[in-house]
């Protein structure tokens, strides 16, 4: 894509997320404020529907521009539309868990049919029939406080550019980025509009999709974009696995993350977010720096890095108690 289609990205998302503004204003589509809330004041939600449309755009672009991916790639568009169309119709009134799941589960089915069509091998589909729905979910878990998975997903974005600078994964990774710039003025540091599910799932499908063309164009030196993920994939993931324990109905919503416990600890939002936004970029530097690395070294820096994380997801919930 040309730098001028990257800044129309920004201008896009700019645009489309205050429209989506005074369309969630008006029409009252409103998230209000509950004993697990993070926020006192209803606020309008469905700001990420912006983000979608320039991804979406971005997506057509690339499927027409890369002959050699455009099965996937179409595929890719179709999930990110089924994905989204799901957060969207439950931003405007509840969908059961079950028929989400359903829809993210068919987006990452149609995926992975398309990597396997296009003689992709075997098991990045096979990846993507786990990644996809479990980045959806984790991605929609986590958007509780302002900012932070807009800023998670754009830390990503940008990343990619330094593994895949002039190829496909780093197109759309920053395409991505520029996507959640645009975005996070409504966003950020107080939030005037929630990106509600329908940004959160596809910033999830996004990550996942991207991640994967990641592991398709650099093979095993793709595995150091894990250290990336790991704010929010040891966070959603020991708190779940916290709750399984005590016996607590997993499922259903809550409050239990340490970054929505440090929120409340400590009266704001934004110290938050720009820790979890620093966690993430130097996992993004430590995972460049192992591109050359043997897998074996990876994987235990990978490790090493992930139980440093989860050190201090420990370390936050024993202090807020």
């Amino acid at each position: 894509m040309p730098p001028l289609g990257w800044l129309l990205c920004l201008i896009a998302a700019l645009v489309g997320s205050a429209w989506a503004l005074r369309y969630a204003r008006r029409e009252q589509v409103l998230d209000h404020p509950e004993e697990r809330s993070n926020h006192a004041m209803p606020t309008p939600r469905g700001g990420g529907i912006a983000m979608v449309a320039v991804m979406a755009g971005v997506l057509a672009w690339s499927a027409h521009a890369h002959a050699a991916e455009r099965l996937v790639l179409l595929a890719m568009l179709v999930g990110l539309v089924l994905v989204g169309a799901i957060g969207w119709l439950d931003d405007h009134r509840p969908v059961s868990a079950r028929i989400r799941l359903v829809v993210h589960v068919a987006a990452a089915v149609l995926v992975a049919i398309a990597m396997a069509a296009s003689g992709w091998p075997a098991r990045i589909p096979i990846l993507a029939l786990v990644a996809i729905p479990v980045l959806v979910n984790i991605w929609n878990f986590m958007d509780g406080i302002d900012g932070i998975a807009a800023t998670q997903a754009m830390v990503w974005g940008l990343a990619l550019l330094l593994w895949t600078p002039v190829v496909l994964a780093g197109g759309i990774g920053l395409a991505l980025a520029m996507a959640c710039l645009g975005f996070l003025p409504f966003n950020f540091p107080r939030a005037r509009v929630f990106m509600g599910d329908v940004g959160s799932g596809a910033l999830g499908f996004l990550i996942a999709g991207s991640g994967l063309l990641l592991a398709r164009e650099q093979g095993s030196a793709a595995l150091g974009s894990l250290c990336i993920l790991a704010p929010f994939l040891v966070d959603a993931g020991l708190t779940l696995l916290r709750r399984m324990w005590r016996r607590e109905h997993w499922w259903q919503a809550h409050s239990q993350h340490a970054y929505q416990r440090l929120a409340r600890a400590w009266g704001g939002h934004a110290t938050v977010t720009a820790i979890y936004l620093v966690l993430a970029a130097s996992g993004a530097v430590l995972g460049w720096m192992l591109r050359f690395q043997e897998t074996t070294v990876t994987i235990s820096f990978i490790l090493l890095w992930y139980i440093g994380i989860a050190a201090l997801w420990g370390g936050a919930q024993f202090r807020v108690g």
